[in-house]
């Protein structure tokens, strides 16, 4: 009997874990990230052209921006960088005429230099995407390897039990 309820809170704990690791996961949707732009602020009508960021923004999704928008206005468009973006190394996936091309931006010189040709205008299709730094990677591994830990203390706890 005490075997069958320690198994029950085994799955409960379990099960628990999962629903908190899943929730983390799906917490940065955002349905309203799809942005359409009326026009400039001079009224005139633009070329739109669609665009994807994806990463560590607050908002990421797909974006419809006027055709000569750069790549700090699109970052600022999905809500800023989170605390845990790498912004030393930034990838553009970009479709040519050869294939996939992909260009590094450095947001961390521009935000130290404030030199505006580092900061490139998109293209149509382009994917935007900015990883995590190694802090983040660190703190994402550990937390697995302790929500591992504790499923393996409860086992070894109803083993122990058991006998």
């Amino acid at each position: 009997m005490k075997r069958h309820i320690l198994l029950i809170l085994l799955i409960m704990l379990c099960s628990g874990l999962w629903a908190q690791t899943e929730s983390s996961f799906g917490s940065s949707f955002n349905p309203g990230s799809v942005y359409q732009y009326s026009g400039s602020l001079t009224g005139t009508e633009q070329l739109k052209i669609r665009t994807y960021i994806w990463g560590q923004v607050r908002n990421p999704g797909l974006y419809i921006v006027p055709d000569d928008t750069d790549l700090l206005t699109l970052i600022s468009s999905a809500g800023g960088p989170t605390e845990n973006a790498k912004l030393s190394k930034i990838k553009i996936i970009r479709s040519t005429a050869k294939g996939e091309k992909v260009v590094i931006v450095d947001l961390k010189e521009y935000l130290e230099t404030g030199d505006a040709d580092l900061i490139p205008i998109l293209q149509p299709g382009d994917t935007i995407i900015i990883s995590g730094s190694t802090y983040y990677a660190f703190t994402k591994a550990v937390n697995w390897l302790s929500q591992i830990a504790v499923i393996l203390s409860v086992y070894v706890a109803i083993s122990n039990i058991s006998k």
